[in-house]
């Protein structure tokens, strides 16, 4: 029986070859068109923004002058405010997918649980900000705190984080865990040292997305209440405060035009901070790849 048409073949073949171009053309333009949006950007970003970008910049206070303009408490608040942030995150975040990934039985309550949280990874900010206004500002009566607006920012991270860590589990190999229980180690023993080292690159790729995200987040602190002018740094936990995007977003809603590039230069540090936690994510994940 002749399973495959030469001559049909070969009369598709052209079509098909052709029908290949026109898609990796398309795609090399999209490639093309954003990276040369991004390079506008860059380039508009740093002419305006490098003639404030200077030492006293850093040390500065925010300031109705523009050239007396700083981000010293925006950078302080922010550095609070993830140190918050991050482990409270993490710790709910990998705990709720161990426990789903290899606790958790198949049940209409667990799929009901991964759906909503799912679900919960495509809700807008703006949600998560008053969701934490009722508990942690109004409930819990934490006030406009660092702690109030760290628990919110975790609460924004903690599905994609929860998504990621799911899936970077899920990809250990089953031969990995069978071996551990066949020395004799127990459940616990195996997800401490076994499958939690071979998902971590997995887990911190993620979870250094998910915070990239909630450091440029203005919405849901402007709602839990962070200041927009702050001219001293947070003594604790329950100091007010304010962080770098929601500085940015005050001096470019400024009339002077001066103030833009003060937003430009504060765009800049912002920029920098998420390379340096990228770059820390691509180490960790290479260390653990290699290892694994």
């Amino acid at each position: 029986m002749k399973m495959i048409d030469q001559e049909v073949v070969t009369k598709k073949m052209g079509g098909r070859l052709a029908l290949n171009q026109t898609f990796k053309w398309i795609f090399m333009a999209a490639t093309f068109l954003a990276l040369v949006v991004l390079a506008i950007l860059l380039y508009r970003i740093f002419t305006q923004g490098s003639s404030y970008f200077s030492l006293e910049f850093f040390q500065n206070y925010a300031s109705r002058r523009p050239e007396r303009s700083g981000i010293k408490a925006a950078i302080v608040g922010s550095l609070w405010v993830m140190g918050v942030t991050i482990p409270t995150a993490l710790i709910l975040a990998v705990g709720t997918a161990i426990y789903l990934e290899e606790y958790a039985k198949k049940s209409k309550i667990n799929t009901f649980i991964q759906t909503n949280i799912s679900n919960l990874a495509g809700v807008p900010s703006i949600v998560f900000g008053l969701l934490g206004l009722t508990v942690f500002v109004r409930f819990f009566d934490l006030g406009r705190s660092i702690l109030a607006g760290g628990f919110t920012m975790a609460l924004l991270v903690l599905p994609v984080i929860v998504v990621a860590s799911q899936e970077a589990i899920r990809s250990v190999p089953k031969d990995l865990r069978e071996a551990s229980y066949g020395m004799g180690a127990t459940k616990w023993q195996t997800i401490l040292r076994v499958v939690l080292p071979a998902a971590i690159p997995g887990i911190v790729t993620g979870s250094i997305l998910a915070f990239s995200r909630a450091i440029g987040e203005t919405a849901p602190l402007l709602v839990v209440g962070a200041f927009a002018f702050v001219n001293y740094l947070p003594e604790d936990v329950l100091s007010t405060f304010t962080v770098m995007p929601i500085q940015i977003y005050n001096w470019a809603a400024r009339p002077q035009p001066e103030f833009q590039q003060v937003a430009a230069a504060g765009i800049i540090v912002l920029f920098i901070f998420l390379i340096v936690m990228n770059s820390i994510a691509v180490l960790i994940r290479n260390k653990f790849q290699k290892r694994y």
